[in-house]
Order: C-alpha cells, then structure tokens, then sequence
C-alpha cells in the first residue's frame, strides 16, 4: 500500500502544476482591457489648449507630459534693492528735487526738475509744483515761461501751472562777493558769518573769500586742520596801519599773566577786572609772603666754662 500511495500523491502533484501552468498562457495570451476613458477636461485646461492650437509655439508645451523646466534667470536680492538716485514717494521726490536745485546755481524750470526725477505723469507733475511752490527753501519766480494748463502763482500772477522757474533759497541771499560785503556792512552787530552757510547757494565761496581776505576788506578765521575759512566779518581797509616789525618783535616778548593770575595783577595795580564781580574785589585774595626759616641752632653745649672765649655763630 505504501507504493502504491506514493504513486497516488506523485500524480495528484502533477495535475496540480499543469494546471498552475496552464492558467498562467491562458493569461499571458488573452487581449489587455482598455483603460478606462480620461476625464473631461475643465474649462481652464479647455482654454490653454485653445490658446496652445492657436499661436503657442510648440517649444512652449510640454513633451511627453511633463512640464518642460524654465530658464534660470538672474537671480534678484530683494533685501538690497538698487539706489536709482530717486524715490518712488512724493516727499522722498521733493528731497531729491531740493538738492538738484541747491546744486544748480541757475534757476530751473518744471520740466527740468521732473526730468531729473523721472516724473512723467500729469498728476505727478502737478503735485510737484504745488509742494515745489510753498517750500520754504524755493524761490519760485511765476515770470517765466510755461506750458498747458492754468493757475495762479503765489505772488498773485496768473501762469500756468507749470510755468515759471525753481531756485535754491540759501540761509542767507548771498551770491557774489558784492552780496556778501552788503550783508556785513549792513549788519547793526559786528556779528560774523559761517563760511559754510555760503556755500549752501554760491559754490565759489572760498574762492571769493579769499580774494576779499587778500584785499582787506573782510577779516577771516580759518580751521586749524586745513585752513579753509571758517568765520568772515567786515573790515575797513582805511583802518589798516603798518607797524614796523621790530615794535611787533618787541610787542610780542612782553609776557602776559595767565588767567588766573590776571584778577590779581589788576588788582595790584589798582584796575578792576570787567570779568570779576564788584562784590568780591575786596575778597580777593592775598598773595602769602613766604616765612623766613630761622637758622637752627646746635645741639647741647657742653663747654660752658669757654662760653666767654668762644664766638656764637648762630646769630
């Protein structure tokens, strides 16, 4: 029974495996279903296939399904934006607009300043004019010529609106030499001008300074560093006289006390000092005159008995 049992089991494993192989051709062989049909495109989709059939080039599709990848372009810091010189805002436009006149010795008009500043709108253009007008910085002048539009000027004079000419209004209206010697002579105080409040509207400052230094006609102070002036007053050229040098050397050796020893010299003196207080003349105080140190004397005397032979030095 044992053999025959074997022959059993042997033949049950056969069927088995021709059947597992015979299933698989069947599947092999049989025709693949069709995938099932794509959805409906959207309307979205609809309208950039139109746009691809009507002009679109075929690089600008995707190949084979996939998206095609974009050119790398330069790359932009957004962080550190780059300075074109002027501002997008009207007050930052105004800043620049102030300091292109400062820098142009000449009056200028509209179009001249909105072509520095890249101002091309109509609206841009007016806005300017009317802040350019009422700066207190600005000399604006309604006289001049000017385009479409109409207005009135600050003085009452009817222009347009983009008529008349712009100017730096400096601290001081000083131009010229001529302007700046009218300005010192007609000062009630002999207070001095700083140099640098000239050059805000006249860019030859130093120059002219220097010349009217050399003719003496303003006195000048002048920067330890780099010898540019400082300070100008008016000055009388009749006023000047030659001193002969050898004065000047003996002039100059004289010693002067320093400051805290001169209240004390005048007083001495009998002057009063315009700096010190009436009250406290009589409290000044007084010089100590130094004590003489008395000779000291020698130890003990011990030979008293030639005191009368002896001499005392110590007196």
């Amino acid at each position: 029974m044992s053999y025959l049992q074997k022959q059993l089991d042997a033949f049950k494993a056969d069927v088995t495996s021709s059947s597992a192989k015979l299933a698989s051709r069947r599947t092999a062989g049989a025709t693949p279903a069709p995938p099932p049909p794509p959805p409906p495109p959207s309307a979205g989709a609809a309208a950039s296939n139109n746009a691809v059939k009507a002009g679109s080039s075929p690089a600008a599709s995707s190949a084979g399904g996939r998206k095609r990848k974009r050119a790398d372009g330069a790359k932009v810091v957004y962080s550190q934006p780059a300075d074109t010189g002027t501002g997008r805002y009207i007050m930052t436009q105004v800043t620049y607009a102030v300091e292109y006149l400062k820098n142009k010795e000449t009056a200028q008009t509209l179009a001249q300043v909105t072509g520095y500043l890249g101002l091309r709108t109509r609206e841009g253009q007016q806005n300017m004019a009317q802040i350019l007008k009422r700066h207190d910085r600005v000399e604006w002048d309604g006289g001049g010529g000017g385009g479409g539009g109409g207005g009135g000027g600050g003085d009452g004079r009817a222009t347009a609106w983009d008529g008349g000419t712009y100017r730096f209004r400096p601290l001081h209206n000083i131009r010229s030499a001529t302007d700046l010697l009218a300005f010192l002579q007609g000062q009630a105080t002999a207070q001095g001008l700083e140099v640098r409040t000239l050059k805000e509207g006249w860019a030859a400052a130093e120059e002219a300074v220097d010349r009217l230094e050399a003719s003496q006609q303003i006195l000048v102070t002048r920067n330890k560093k780099d010898q540019h002036p400082r300070m100008v007053w008016a000055n009388d050229p009749s006023l000047v006289q030659h001193v002969d040098p050898d004065f000047q050397a003996l002039w100059f050796k004289v010693a002067l006390p320093t400051k805290d020893d001169l209240p004390q010299e005048m007083t001495k003196l009998g002057l009063k000092p315009t700096s010190a207080d009436p009250s406290m003349l009589g409290a000044m105080p007084k010089v100590k005159q130094k004590k003489q140190k008395k000779p000291r004397k020698g130890g003990r005397t011990t030979n008293l008995h030639m005191a009368g032979i002896l001499r005392d030095y110590s007196k």
